[in-house]
């Protein structure tokens, strides 16, 4: 069999310049979800919410919610919607829209692609195109290898849009059984990979993907989510757990080859 080559992104938040070329190279793309940038915490001045409120607006609610002042920033949030005078479900899905019109004509086929926590998986049909294969709890192969891939997030006070309950994530889990390549949005629940050390906090990680890990034995776990890790790469038992970076501000795939 001849050498495989499969590039992988996570937290793409917007870049769809570069992910027009994330698959050169290689058989196939894979990405791990969190395509929607509704506020970029580098550059307040990017992303949905500071395109609706302004830059002063996306300067106060991202120190509020680095501060964990959830219930401020919802409340800041609920003013200036109310303010704006727009259905702020409409407002959001528009926007969302257009960047997912752009980011879904960017990927290069085959692209094998799951959600994360900030993407809205019931507009992904309208915009996934032949060659682009959407999975979540599923498993494909690509060059004689298995991956199974588990979308979205845990919930956390952030109440982003695909959060799901922990029985509910690890029934997805559990139906991939054994995998060589565990696709993820989310970390396994280890300390090191879930720390951001920018944020200097712990985001939240899955004790069912920690298991599985474990007791099936994947050669890799693939993830993203956490964009300043405190370990990019560590071994958990015989599986090599990697963060695959943050595609948003790196424009650059991980690779794996075999």
């Amino acid at each position: 069999m001849r050498r495989m080559r499969v590039n992988v992104v996570s937290d793409v938040h917007g870049n769809a310049r570069d992910l027009a070329t994330a698959g050169d190279g290689a058989d196939a793309l894979v990405c791990l979800g969190d395509l929607v940038l509704f506020l970029d915490y580098a550059d307040h001045s990017r992303g949905i919410f500071p395109d609706l409120f302004g830059v002063e607006n996306a300067h106060l609610i991202v120190e509020l919610r680095t501060a964990r002042r959830f219930d401020e920033a919802r409340e800041l949030g609920r003013r200036l919607w109310a303010e704006l005078g727009l259905d702020r479900e409409s407002a959001i899905e528009t926007a969302v829209r257009r960047q997912y019109a752009a980011l879904f004509a960017a990927f290069p086929t085959p692209t094998y692609a799951t959600y994360g926590n900030v993407d809205i998986p019931g507009l992904w049909p309208e915009f996934a195109r032949p060659g682009t294969t959407v999975l979540d709890g599923e498993r494909v192969e690509i060059g004689g290898r298995v991956f199974g891939f588990v979308g979205g997030g845990l919930r956390t006070p952030m109440r982003t849009p695909y959060e799901i309950s922990d029985e509910e994530y690890a029934a997805k889990v559990e139906a991939l059984g054994e995998v060589d390549v565990l696709c993820s949005h989310i970390p396994p629940d280890v300390p090191e990979l879930t720390y951001d050390t920018v944020a200097r906090r712990f985001e939240r990680g899955s004790r069912a993907l920690l298991t599985a890990i474990r007791r099936t034995r994947p050669r890799y776990a693939l993830f993203g989510h956490v964009h300043q890790p405190l370990a990019r790469r560590m071994r958990v038992g015989a599986t090599e757990c990697v963060n695959v970076g943050h595609f948003a501000s790196t424009g650059r795939p991980w690779t794996l080859t075999w």
